[in-house]
């Protein structure tokens, strides 16, 4: 469906991955977009807010209109969320960190738009799965992004057993990852599963001034000490 001219445009507008200055990593696109953009859909209205000041601290916080998605909000209010955008008002989506859309709820708006023949700007900015890709070192041509793991040891293992094999088998690397309190129980998890000579990348605190980026065998992991502990983090493990 081919957009209509009397529509808003939705523009995917990334933010920071953490209390970082927003112009050391996000380009003045971002500016730009929400120097005339007063109507959002957000993850979380208060750090929304705060991305928006840090990016353009002349914005009137009053003249912005938020609309809250998340694994709370129901289907039915989608709709209503976009209304502005059927109005012919231009609307943002923002992640709570980092690219909407990838990893984040805000795909069923885009998805919504796509119906509506409303036109989609992705924006340029961060995002921790691509970022962490292109330093592990592993194969870039071919990866899967594949969320959050199970909670259950059993189940845990199971699944890093298969990611493992798939690795090995389709030579692709293997994109997951966990809740930040529980990183470091997740890579204890991990050298438990993998097999020594596997690869391992961990990239954490990733554009933050803490930013760790590092690839090793699971066998060099056991003898290294990190500590991942509520530090945004991204698993890679590949099997040769």
């Amino acid at each position: 469906m081919k957009p209509t001219p009397f529509l808003g445009k939705l523009y995917l507008i990334p933010t920071t991955l953490g209390d970082s200055d927003p112009m050391d990593v996000l380009p003045q696109t971002i500016k730009r977009s929400i120097d005339f953009i007063d109507y959002y859909i957000v993850e979380n209205e208060k750090t929304a807010r705060k991305s928006i000041k840090g990016v353009n601290p002349e914005k009137k916080q009053s003249e912005l209109n938020l609309f809250v998605l998340n694994k709370h909000t129901e289907t039915k209010e989608h709709l209503d969320f976009i209304k502005p955008l059927l109005e012919g008002k231009n609307m943002g989506l923002m992640s709570e960190a980092g690219c909407p859309g990838v990893a984040d709820p805000g795909a069923v708006i885009v998805k919504l738009a796509h119906e509506k023949g409303i036109q989609v700007v992705p924006l340029v900015g961060p995002s921790s799965i691509l970022l962490a890709m292109m330093a592990s070192g592993m194969n870039g041509q071919s990866f899967t992004f594949n969320g959050y793991l199970p909670i259950e040891k059993g189940e845990k293992k199971t699944a890093l057993k298969n990611l493992e094999k798939l690795s090995q088998d389709k030579n692709q690397s293997q994109i997951f990852i966990e809740t930040p309190y529980r990183n470091n129980k997740m890579l204890e998890d991990i050298l438990q599963a993998l097999n020594p000579a596997t690869y391992l990348c961990i990239a954490t605190d990733i554009t933050l001034p803490t930013e760790y980026i590092k690839t090793m065998r699971a066998s060099d992991w056991k003898k290294t000490q990190v500590d991942l502990h509520n530090r945004p983090t991204i698993f890679i493990i590949h099997k040769m």
